[in-house]
């Protein structure tokens, strides 16, 4: 068995600017850490909310896996194919009868399986199922399969999201926030060997508020009136984490943060 597993998890994917992005900075992050698997979460990876068949099937040709969070459901027609497409992730604590997985079971080219987890977390957040005890249930189901778990927890509070990597401290590989786009400078290893970030960001972009054209945002700040957004184009920008893993424990063994930038206007 190989003495690592490489993970390289990229933060939410914002619109056509998110996909250019990915384009743009994949390779160079595939060539540096040469991952075992490559995740990414595309809850806002058509039109800046939401996601198509057409839009998951171009991003399946890059990467392993797809998590999503909340936005998820804005486009109606993702519905049938996150049934069919076990690759495709939705928060797992959502109502058992919504479609979709909340977890997938990856094997990669050199035989290690790893489990990928979608939660979502409750504060200023949807009131669905408590993330923690669905976070055991999974476990339970999981860990006579593999040792190694990912879990993309889409959050808003910093404090769930902290609360969610303590209480799974020692019993997955990795705790990975997402949702909020800003990528944060806490990643680190917990005592039980578990990697943890708050947030990992976003691809999109660069300059933008959190992937949006920054006018808008400013129209919606500025008169309190509901506002339409846009993914902004000006630049390109891609956060993510990787990490190391050993296979045989699940045990985190390094977590390095990624921010790559190209300060150039789309045309």
């Amino acid at each position: 068995m190989p003495d690592k597993f490489g993970v390289l998890f990229i933060g939410d994917l914002i619109g056509r600017p998110g996909r250019r992005a990915l384009s743009r900075f994949l390779p160079e992050l595939r060539k540096k850490y040469r991952p075992d698997l490559v995740v990414v979460n595309a809850e806002n990876a058509a039109g800046g909310n939401g996601l198509t068949e057409e839009t998951g099937k171009e991003l399946f040709f890059q990467v392993d896996v797809l998590t999503s969070g909340n936005h998820i459901w804005d486009k109606k027609e993702v519905l049938n194919y996150m049934e069919r497409e076990t690759r495709l992730l939705r928060p797992a604590n959502y109502p058992a009868v919504n479609p979709g997985h909340g977890y997938y079971i990856y094997q990669s080219e050199k035989g290690i399986k790893a489990a990928v987890v979608n939660l979502q977390g409750r504060v200023f957040m949807e009131p669905i199922d408590c993330p923690f005890l669905t976070a055991d249930r999974l476990l339970s189901e999981i860990i006579p399969i593999t040792p190694i778990v990912i879990i993309d927890f889409h959050a808003e509070a910093t404090s769930e999201k902290q609360a969610l990597g303590w209480y799974l401290n020692g019993r997955v590989s990795a705790v990975i926030g997402t949702h909020t786009h800003i990528p944060t400078a806490d990643e680190r290893l917990l005592p039980g060997g578990t990697a943890y970030i708050t947030d990992v960001g976003m691809a999109g972009g660069l300059n933008s508020v959190i992937g949006m054209k920054p006018e808008q945002a400013l129209q919606r700040f500025l008169t309190a009136r509901p506002q339409r957004f846009e993914p902004a184009t000006d630049g390109l920008m891609l956060s993510a984490v990787f990490i190391d893993i050993d296979p045989a424990s699940g045990k985190a063994l390094t977590i390095r943060r990624e921010f790559l930038t190209e300060d150039q206007s789309e045309e």
